[in-house]
């Protein structure tokens, strides 16, 4: 999606500026619900023990008896702005020998956007959103196991009309599923196991299918440790662990001739359609299909890919990999931007060098390092990308929780402890969670109130 709502960019900000998975489309989708969770690092794929399962991990559903309702309000991200809120609705109900069935809705409100147009002038204003809804069945594998499976709907409305001479709406409708596994005492009776991979299904469009991005398919894998079981005291120690499932490359230069494609997707040398190499590999921005990328996902920052055409000023790529050097003026032992001099080493036509020369360097004109950068690349980067959840719960008999988490996040930047207490009394059920932080952090004060009914 090019221009077709240039204020709506501030939506896709506000939501992958708090999330490692922006390289995603429908990122909303991956918005903790329950304060339950909230004040657990979100950590429940081991637990999943109420209606909010649905989400979590629709297998937990199998093992819950009778019905019941839950719900959860926030106001999201506070510090960004002070009109977002988001909204969670979910029951559960069994079915005797036949399992569980369940769903959730989910609403997330983005406040009133300002609308230009392609050259900046005020169109006035719009309101964004975006919603999903899911069904749910969970049946017993065995005493111990159960699996779960949900079918979901998602809707965007991001931009009433396109700008420019783009036509269309700038929503987008689409569907995809999850499926969830649980494993009660996986080592005696101590430990449980849960496995889920969510947001599987096409990718995600507005007005222009060739823009599409990959919906923010995700492993989780979490344990949840048991640690004291008695009559009036519980503690539990959960562990989540998240990796994306979206493959994603920038601009690289996957044959090692120096330039960005140049030819079409058969080897033939083009100017039109020009983002192949000779041997008909992409080298524009591209992600893989899911099919591909739940196996390619594990390495593309690593071992996949070529030199990275590093981005200009202008956000651009100029598809020429180095061509410059860097000198080292104030002699501190490292290249810093805006005091370094630039040499022209192959860009400039009179230089008379081309890629593979020496003397061609191996810095784009802004002081970045292109040729070479693949070699850069280790298995840190892959590992750096995983977010991890961890959660401890205290019940006291079966009616006051005292919860404490943290959350992980280091490719998204995101280091934040959380709190949080529950209540329980004749089925009724009330939690708060608090997501705390450093000052001005997105997530920082975010409170989350949940109320459930079981009957």
């Amino acid at each position: 999606m090019k221009s077709f709502f240039t204020s709506g960019v501030i939506v896709m900000t506000l939501l992958s500026g708090v999330m490692a998975q922006s390289e995603a489309g429908a990122i909303f989708l991956l918005i903790a619900p329950g304060a339950r969770a909230g004040g657990m690092g979100e950590s429940q794929v081991a637990i999943a023990d109420d209606a909010y399962a649905s989400y979590w991990n629709p297998a937990g559903l199998g093992f819950l008896k009778g019905t019941e309702l839950g719900m959860m309000h926030v106001n999201w991200l506070p510090n960004l702005a002070d009109d977002l809120y988001y909204e969670f609705f979910a029951m559960r109900h069994e079915i005797p020998h036949l399992g569980t069935i369940g769903g959730h809705l989910i609403y997330l409100g983005l406040g009133q956007q300002i609308r230009t147009d392609e050259t900046g002038q005020n169109l006035g204003t719009f309101s964004s959103y975006m919603m999903a809804v899911a069904g749910s069945y969970s049946a017993l594998l065995s005493s111990r196991s159960s699996f779960g499976l949900n079918v979901k709907v998602s809707y965007q409305h991001l931009a009433e009309q396109g700008a420019g001479a783009e036509k269309g709406k700038g929503t987008s409708t689409d569907f995809g599923f999850d499926v969830g596994y649980l494993k009660k005492g996986l080592l005696g009776d101590h430990m449980d196991f849960g496995l889920t991979v969510t947001n599987i299904g096409p990718k995600v469009s507005f007005i222009d299918p060739a823009q599409a991005d990959p919906q923010p398919t995700n492993l989780t894998v979490g344990l949840n440790m048991k640690l004291i079981q008695t009559k009036y005291n519980r503690l539990n120690l959960s562990y989540d662990i998240q990796k994306l499932l979206v493959a994603s490359y920038p601009d690289m230069d996957w044959d090692g001739n120096g330039y960005i494609g140049g030819y079409d997707e058969y080897g033939h040398k083009s100017t039109k359609n020009a983002d192949y190499n000779k041997k008909g590999q992409k080298e524009v921005a591209h992600t893989d299909p899911i099919y591909i990328a739940i196996f390619t996902s594990w390495v593309d920052d690593w071992l996949l890919g070529g030199d990275i055409d590093k981005s200009t000023a202008s956000g651009e790529s100029d598809r020429v990999i180095g061509g410059y050097d860097w000198v080292d003026n104030n002699g501190n032992g490292k290249i810093d931007v805006g005091e370094g001099e630039i040499v022209p080493a192959g860009i400039d036509p009179a230089n008379g060098l081309e890629f593979g020369d020496d003397g061609w360097g191996i810095y784009n004109k802004y002081g970045q390092k292109e040729l070479g950068s693949a070699k850069d690349r280790t298995i840190m980067n892959e590992i750096d990308k995983l977010v991890h959840h961890i959660g401890m719960e205290y019940w006291y008999s079966k009616y006051f929780a005292l919860r404490a988490g943290y959350l992980y996040d280091k490719t998204g930047k995101i280091y934040n402890p959380t709190f949080g207490i529950g209540l329980r009394f004749a089925g009724y059920g009330f939690d708060f969670g608090y997501t705390s932080g450093p000052p001005g952090h997105p997530l920082t004060n975010t409170m989350r109130f949940s109320l459930g009914w079981e009957f």
